[in-house]
């Protein structure tokens, strides 16, 4: 018994000098050994749980998209796809896998969430599909507030509004991909079930980061991809590194990802209860090294639109301290 005891401690020592250098995030309490780069955190108790879609064509309790526009995936046909040699540069990077991994970052499932959390520092994350009616009020509050915003828009995106991204990164903002045909990676309930072939996924990267240079963006030099409903596997983190992307998905528990929801929907979230949401958990908890994500446009459906609140929000943040950074200056 004593022996079991003086073990018992040791093992408590050693998790609160993990906790205390930030190298061990918890409660944790599975882990998966199938990857060469050793455990990688389950989807349980990952902070999804709460915004996770349902797999059904109505809106859930997640907080998420509804995805009745979507198009199938299950059974599709895809040819193999050989990258040209642009478009193989395209996803080519110098950033090593140190880089990328540091401590300091939360990772689940080989996607990064969060940056250092002993730092003040947001990551304003705007991403971007089919609206794009938040594009000029956000720029203008960005550019008043001298804050440099991070958007990660669809091939479509690109080549349906040229000029509102080219105005976007002269604007010095970081510039990103979000799946070329915003393109459902992953089942919503078994979440390590991939619905893309390896080979589907590296054109779908591909041709979205091809859409960013026809559009006339330079692409960045440090890759890094959010991927289309906030939602991806490690199948998808393992074949972004495999191209020399980091894959990053923004942090949980403000709910500020439902802003699109619409006034009809069960659980919908007006912007001014997105905005105490993110004030209470700022209370609670902190927004160190978040990544706050805001669409760039949502459904006219809603006239409530968070991103006309973005000035008040980056102004009470600012008062209590905070830092507003791009995604590669966070991470």
């Amino acid at each position: 018994m004593l022996t079991y005891i003086l073990l018992y401690n040791t093992m408590r020592k050693i998790e609160f000098i993990l906790l205390s250098l930030n190298l061990l995030s918890g409660p944790v309490f599975a882990m998966q050994m199938h990857s060469s780069d050793g455990c990688e955190f389950l989807r349980e108790n990952s902070g999804y749980s709460d915004n996770q879609y349902e797999y059904s064509f109505d809106y859930n309790q997640s907080n998420q998209y509804n995805i009745a526009n979507e198009g199938c995936l299950t059974g599709l046909s895809v040819c193999e796809h050989k990258m040209s040699d642009v478009a193989s540069s395209c996803c080519m990077t110098n950033l090593t896998k140190e880089s990328l991994h540091q401590n300091s970052n939360k990772v689940v499932l080989g996607g990064i969430i969060q940056g250092d959390t002993s730092k003040k520092q947001i990551a304003l994350v705007f991403t971007g599909h089919q609206f794009a009616d938040g594009g000029e009020a956000i720029c203008n509050t960005l550019k008043h507030q001298k804050v440099k915003g991070s958007f990660f828009l669809t091939g479509d995106f690109y080549r349906t509004y040229p000029k509102l991204v080219k105005h976007l990164q002269k604007g010095g903002h970081y510039l990103g991909p979000h799946s070329d045909k915003h393109i459902l990676y992953a089942d919503w309930t078994k979440r390590d079930s991939t619905l893309v072939s390896r080979e589907a996924f590296r054109k779908d990267l591909t041709d979205n980061y091809q859409a960013m240079i026809n559009a006339g963006i330079k692409l960045p030099e440090f890759r890094y991809f959010l991927p289309s409903y906030e939602w991806y596997n490690s199948d998808i983190s393992s074949w972004c590194t495999e191209m020399g992307v980091q894959l990053v998905n923004f942090t949980p528990g403000t709910t500020s990802n439902a802003d699109y929801t619409l006034p009809q929907m069960k659980n919908y979230r007006s912007s001014e209860e997105i905005y105490n949401n993110i004030m209470i958990y700022e209370q609670l908890h902190s927004l160190n090294g978040f990544m706050l994500l805001i669409h760039i446009g949502t459904d006219p459906g809603r006239s409530d639109k968070l991103y006309n609140k973005l000035d008040q929000i980056i102004n009470h943040l600012k008062a209590l301290g905070y830092e507003f950074v791009s995604v590669d200056k966070l991470l």
